[in-house]
């Protein structure tokens, strides 16, 4: 399951909150830092994956001379991550770590008209804003809260931040009963009482602060009194929150509905709050009978201050509907949509998602990142519509910011590299130029598989776009054991994405050719080619899948007899429906954080807007939808299961239970068919920790091996 909503700030401050306030041991104040690995034969492995440098945030100086950007090592050994900041000249040269401690440090921006670094710590015992000299000397806490600060913004004349805090909602067990502060019980009278890995006693909350320069007070909680999460649960970072260029107001995302009414909606909508008057405005309330009704996420005030604009969705209750840049005039309350939008021919200019965006510094356009045919570039699109590509080649631009007012910087990945950072002038078809090359140490012992695109025809005669990856030094004279990726969302790209889990290179080292669709339900080729998966999860998407698979082995380097079908989320829904379904294809299966029984799945799942959009409704709905749907729930093809299957599943995803995947092994065994299952006690919806992901890893290609390698 998918949220469009950018991650990358809550995954960067995400163990900051975690400190405690207990002392360090000295194993604990060691520093992780960038690996010294040694790679034996040129291959890669999941050692070397966890080695590598995460860059993340990327922050540029006013005076668009320097860039502070993050980074994040893991330690197998120690199983635990350290954030670490980074500065460097805009050209790249003199890059200096400012961490010098085993204390996590992430999140940096620019005050103090960039004579300062603001950033968020946790070397006091808890996550708190700091402040150091550029070169990362005096460093001085400015927060002193009670609470951990999980985000914080600065307002334009710095006199006031925006500090995101946690507020209880809801008592616990010991606040009702005081005489039982041991039981652990939790008494739930509405939806919505989980959400994503956690229990929801809770909200994020933003507060505003008084900031004298010296020291940041504990501020005014913007929401008292409500139960709402801003920023948005479960990834919305400060991204969600933007000031006026005045500093008088701010925009924020909010979806103001709690319980079950939460849990069917994704009407989330953009406010506007006025500090001295201490109103709140909804601008996605149009008029008494109009709003805008899906999400509405990641506010930006333009340069001059005349015009908001942010991400928004049409529908409510989809959680994957195209994501559109909405710009509202602030003087006059229009609004107009610059993406997504035909013209008078009916041509749509951008007919796929803006994922992030920010400001030209003339307000006359924005620069964004969106996926198109199996790569994410990015754009410029004037407030009339006329779209610029900036950007070519096989990658996947994650984000950009201004560089000045004449430059572009950029994070920048791909099925080949990580991610690192580059810039260019602000002109489209500029050179590119790399400014960190965080992870060289470990690619020059490694040797990477060739990526294509391929090209196919679908059963309905429509084109199929597919990604091969080949494994190093591949002969098209041998035969390889080839591996079908089944993706995610159900609604998430197959473009040039690099992971640390479901990483294709890795897959390549270990002897395996990997096709990897844009089945049907993929945003990069156009709204309705996204659209069409929804309540047809057998239909074209699964043909598409088939066809893919079926089109390499035509090629003769590829086994027939040694076919593999992998896949997570929905891409585990499809493993597991396959299984079924695959006409003898496959030799083995694996299948993580997959949904198995789609009856049981439409109860289970703590969003229910989901399974209402994309499987029709409740499976007592007598519609021919929802028939459909559940009609092709993994489970009622189980009599057919004859392959090996592997399950893998983390205990707190509450998206997808675990249970799940316990009852698809069940059913494999009690069926006589060769499982396994994989389950992590610890883990949500993805694999965070170190040696638990190592675990995931050597199970896989344990798996892997012992079907198709015989």
């Amino acid at each position: 399951m998918k949220r469009n909503i950018a991650i990358m700030a809550t995954m960067a401050i995400a163990g900051l909150a975690t400190a405690g306030n207990t002392a360090a041991t000295p194993e604990e104040t060691a520093i992780i830092g960038k690996s010294t690995i040694k790679i034996e034969g040129g291959v890669m492995t999941p050692e070397a994956l966890w080695a590598m440098g995460r860059i993340g945030e990327v922050s540029v100086s006013p005076d668009a001379k320097s860039i502070v950007y993050g980074v994040s090592y893991y330690s197998v050994e120690k199983n635990k991550s350290h954030h670490t900041l980074n500065i460097m000249n805009a050209n790249g040269e003199n890059d200096i770590k400012l961490t010098t401690t085993a204390s996590n440090e992430s999140s940096a921006t620019w005050i103090k008209n960039g004579t300062k670094i603001a950033f968020l710590s946790n070397a006091s015992g808890s996550s708190q804003v700091w402040e150091m000299n550029p070169d990362g000397t005096e460093r001085k806490q400015l927060t002193n809260d009670a609470s951990d600060i999980e985000g914080f913004l600065f307002s334009p004349d710095e006199t006031k931040v925006i500090l995101v805090k946690r507020v209880k909602i809801k008592p616990t067990t010991a606040d009702i009963y005081p005489d039982l502060p041991l039981a652990k019980g939790f008494v739930v009278d509405d939806l919505m009482y989980k959400h994503w890995d956690e229990w929801i006693t809770d909200a994020p909350h933003p507060f505003i602060a008084n900031f004298d320069g010296t020291s940041i007070d504990a501020g005014k909680d913007m929401l008292e009194g409500t139960p709402y999460d801003c920023p948005n649960r479960p990834f919305g970072g400060v991204e969600q929150l933007s000031w006026s260029n005045d500093s008088k107001k701010i925009a924020y995302s909010c979806i103001k509905k709690s319980g079950k009414e939460y849990s069917i909606s994704t009407d989330t909508d953009i406010y506007l709050y006025d500090i001295k008057n201490d109103t709140t405005e909804n601008l996605c309330k149009l008029d008494e009978e109009h709003s805008n009704y899906g999400y509405d996420t990641a506010p930006q005030f333009s340069p001059d201050g005349k015009s908001l604009a942010w991400l928004s969705m049409e529908h409510d209750g989809y959680e994957s509907d195209q994501n559109r840049l909405c710009i509202m005039n602030l003087a006059t309350g229009e609004q107009s949509y610059i993406t997504g939008v035909a013209d008078t021919e009916g041509k749509i200019e951008f007919d796929s998602n803006v994922d992030s965006y920010c400001w030209a510094p003339d307000s006359k356009s924005l620069y964004f990142t969106g996926t198109w045919h199996g790569t994410t570039q990015v754009y410029n699109i004037t407030l009339k519509g006329k779209l610029t590509k900036m950007t070519e080649g096989d990658h996947d631009y994650n984000s950009v910011v201004m560089l000045g007012s004449k430059e572009l910087v950029m994070t920048r990945v791909s099925m080949s590299a990580p991610a690192d950072i580059y810039t260019m002038k602000a002109k489209a078809g500029s050179e590119v130029k790399q400014l960190t090359n965080e992870n060289k140490h470990i690619f020059d012992q490694i040797t990477i598989g060739k990526v294509e695109a391929r090209w196919c025809k679908s059963v309905d005669g429509k084109d199929l776009h597919s990604w091969v990856i080949y494994p190093p030094h591949f002969d098209p004279t041998k035969k390889y054991p080839t591996l079908l990726f089944c993706e995610g969302g159900p609604q998430s790209p197959v473009s040039q994405f690099w992971s640390y889990r479901w990483n294709f290179q890795i897959m390549a080292a270990n002897g395996y050719i990997i096709i990897a669709p844009n089945r049907r339900g993929l945003p990069g080729f156009g709204i309705e080619w996204n659209k069409e998966i929804s309540t047809n999860y057998g239909g074209n998407c699964m043909s598409d899948l088939l066809t893919a698979i079926d089109d390499i082995c035509n090629e003769p380097y590829v086994d027939t007899d040694r076919l593999g079908c992998v896949g997570a989320s929905f891409g585990g829904y499809s493993a597991m429906w396959l299984a079924g379904n695959h006409e003898k294809r496959f030799k083995a299966f694996i299948a993580h954080d997959g949904f198995f029984n789609m009856e049981q799945q439409y109860y289970e799942t703590e969003e229910s807007w989901f399974p209402n959009w994309d499987l029709g409704g409740a499976p007592y709905e007598n519609t021919e939808e929802v028939k459909r749907s559940y009609a092709n729930s993994p489970h009622k093809f189980v009599e057919k299961w004859d392959t090996p299957i592997l399950l893998i599943h983390g205990d707190r995803d509450y998206r997808i239970l675990s249970s799940q995947s316990m009852a698809a092994f069940n059913a494999a065994r009690l069926k006589g068919v060769p499982a396994q299952l994989l389950l992590f006690p610890d883990e949500n919806h993805w694999v965070l920790k170190p040696q638990n992901g190592i675990l995931w890893q050597r199970t896989f290609f344990g798996w892997l091996d012992k079907w198709l390698k015989k």
